[in-house]
């Protein structure tokens, strides 16, 4: 702050302003206060040496400012400029730095050098995932929702669709870069993969060479695309393929299985592939069995051959996991009251070997009392709903997928002689519910891993999270349906929406999975700023554990009670500086996670171990 002193003709008039330089960079001025003409002055400092007192009181005020104490006055009856911004979104910033330690940010200046354009690459691919998390939206919203954050972006909407082009034609190479840098600062569990498919809707009416006519997984009548999505062993995605909506998802494993292991240099040894029963051929399943790698795929227990159908539904020569004398009879424990709460929930399991044509695998079938008691409880709710619906004669359609209710309805059209009726009725479908009732509490996979039931059954139990992946796309992050024609902006697209699935899971490991996805995206998504002109930002969310969380693990804090634009310009400074570093790094914690990671592979690496043994396979 500096004093500054207006002469006019018959009087002086004294100020004291403040200079000060926002985000936008402009150094601009504010008087900080008026006071007054002479006669003011020196009523307030005295006649004598009134100049050296002024001066005097201007340290003082630059000294409270050091010590960035904000004092502002507000007048009740002056109102606020017009058109002027005043409220940002600061909580990408915990996405900004997870960018930036992927070092995203060089991978699109490598892309740029190459190609010579002139517009900022790194700058629009890192909005358009910053805003694909917290304000999900159509590319040309997004344009305009970048504005909320309090980092204003330079480039124009025309260069957002030509960078688009770009990011299409080397979506490989920085899938590749991505895991590669991610192996810098998180160790990647690369010996358990996951894949599965699905697809996404485009509310268009006629398809074209991507985007085809296709069995939707959401009941659609629209041209879809298909997604296939690889995880590894602890929920971190590894990559993605965007295939036409009508091609069979079998046919793409194996390809995009081979990128991986190429592309991403992954041993293509000791690799257990886990995924569902719809991708269960035995072309891949040969695949898997190759180079010492193995498979664990679901298996659905309907589709199997009577022999095994009947092996399977005996309730007598069940095991339980780590128990190897004693044999179990499901029907003496159903029977017995005491017997059965004891063993509840207990896991009873039975291998069955069987053979395809090329692959001798094992079927594992596992029975569980409390998931016998699940389905059954579905199930009677669904007939609940389904009785209610024919009631009110509110019967739509018929129902296909295993948890719409309407399937369980049947239609009658004509009399038990065979007779048509003038009006079709319809009534709950019993033979349905007893063959459906069958496989209550059993569950199913195929194997050619031997060894501990149990950790083969872990393998399976990790499936969820890639489920969980495709709802985050999906409903979290609106990734449809898509609303763009050319195909190499929809492959665009997919692709920062799979960067924007990455970052957010290491969001959530990095916070140990304490919160639900919800809970973190309410927060980040609802932690503003309101800037007071001249002074800085004050926050306007409200503090709580995991916001303290979040500024712990981040290294900064935006919840004091005026951010000024100084310290603000330190936190961009802590967000970009990138340095390489375990997520799990904590000198307090003597039981660091990657140290016992680390000691378990090097125990591994010294045992003598047996063909497809489980024990293998496991870090």
């Amino acid at each position: 702050m500096r004093l500054k002193i207006t002469k006019s003709k018959n009087n002086v008039h004294y100020s004291i302003i403040k200079d000060y330089t926002p985000l936008n960079g402009k150094r601009t001025t504010k008087v900080y206060e008026n006071l007054g003409n002479q006669k003011k002055v020196e009523e307030r400092f005295g006649t004598i040496n009134t100049l050296d007192e002024i001066k005097k009181y201007v340290k003082k005020l630059n000294d409270e400012d050091k010590e960035e104490l904000i004092k502002k006055e507000f007048n009740p009856n002056k109102r606020i400029a017009s058109g002027i911004k005043r409220q940002y979104n600061i909580g990408y910033l915990f996405i900004k730095k997870l960018y930036y330690q992927l070092r995203l940010d060089n991978t699109c200046n490598n892309i740029q050098e190459k190609y010579q354009f002139h517009f900022d690459l790194n700058e629009i691919l890192s909005y358009l995932i910053y805003a694909r998390i917290i304000f999900p939206s159509s590319k040309l919203e997004t344009f305009k929702q970048c504005q909320n954050f309090i980092e204003q972006p330079k480039f124009k909407l025309h260069d957002e669709y030509r960078a688009l082009s770009y990011i299409a034609e080397n979506t490989d190479y920085i899938q590749e870069q991505l895991f590669n840098n991610s192996k810098k600062i998180i160790e990647r569990n690369s010996k358990i993969i996951y894949y599965d498919c699905t697809n996404y809707f485009f509310e268009i009416d006629q398809d074209d060479d991507l985007r085809k006519y296709g069995v939707s997984k959401e009941h659609r009548p629209n041209p879809i695309v298909g997604m296939g999505l690889f995880m590894d062993g602890d929920g971190l995605p590894l990559s993605f393929n965007i295939y036409p909506g009508n091609k069979n998802e079998q046919t793409t494993l194996i390809p995009e299985e081979n990128k991986i292991f190429k592309n991403f240099k992954l041993k293509t040894t000791k690799t257990v592939l886990c995924t569902d029963a719809g991708l269960a051929s035995d072309e891949i399943k040969k695949y898997n069995i190759e180079n010492d790698r193995a498979f664990v795929i679901t298996q659905s227990l309907k589709k199997l051959k009577k022999k095994y159908q009947d092996e399977v539904f005996d309730l007598k020569n069940w095991r339980i996991s780590g128990d190897l004398k004693n044999i179990y009879d499901l029907e003496e424990i159903s029977q017995n009251d005491g017997l059965k709460e004891k063993y509840y929930n207990t896991i009873f399991y039975k291998i069955i070997e069987t053979e395809t044509k090329s692959v001798r695998q094992d079927l594992i079938v596992t029975f569980c009392f409390k998931y016998f008691d699940y389905n059954r409880n579905i199930r009677n709710s669904q007939i609940e709903r389904a009785k209610k619906s024919i009631k009110t004669n509110n019967v739509t359609r018929k129902g296909k997928n295993q948890n719409d209710y309407r399937r369980l309805i049947e239609t009658i059209s004509t009399t038990s002689t065979g007779e048509i009726i003038e009006k079709e009725t319809y009534s709950i479908n019993q033979k349905l519910i007893e063959e459906e009732e069958k496989y209550d509490g059993f569950y199913a996979l195929t194997t050619n891993l031997v060894g501990d039931i149990s950790e083969i059954l872990k393998i399976v139990k990790g499936r969820w999270e890639i489920e969980e992946s495709f709802r985050i796309m999906k409903s979290d992050f609106l990734a449809r349906p898509v609303n763009l024609s050319r195909e190499d902006r929809i492959k665009s697209h997919f692709l920062t929406c799979f960067i924007s699935l990455f970052i957010y899971r290491l969001l959530e490991k990095k916070l140990n999975y304490k919160y639900t996805t919800s809970e973190i995206l309410k927060i980040i998504r609802n932690m503003e700023l309101v800037e007071i002109r001249g002074c800085g930002y004050m926050p306007c969310y409200q503090r709580q554990s995991i916001t303290d969380n979040l500024h712990e693990t981040f290294g900064f804090n935006t919840d004091y009670e005026i951010i000024t634009y100084k310290k603000l310009k330190k936190i961009f400074n802590i967000i970009t500086k990138w340095k390489t570093y375990a997520f799990f790094h904590n000198k307090k914690n003597s039981l660091n996670p990657y140290k016992i990671r680390t000691r378990e592979f090097l125990l591994f690496k010294n045992c003598q171990i047996q063909d497809y043994s489980i024990e293998k396979f496991r870090l």
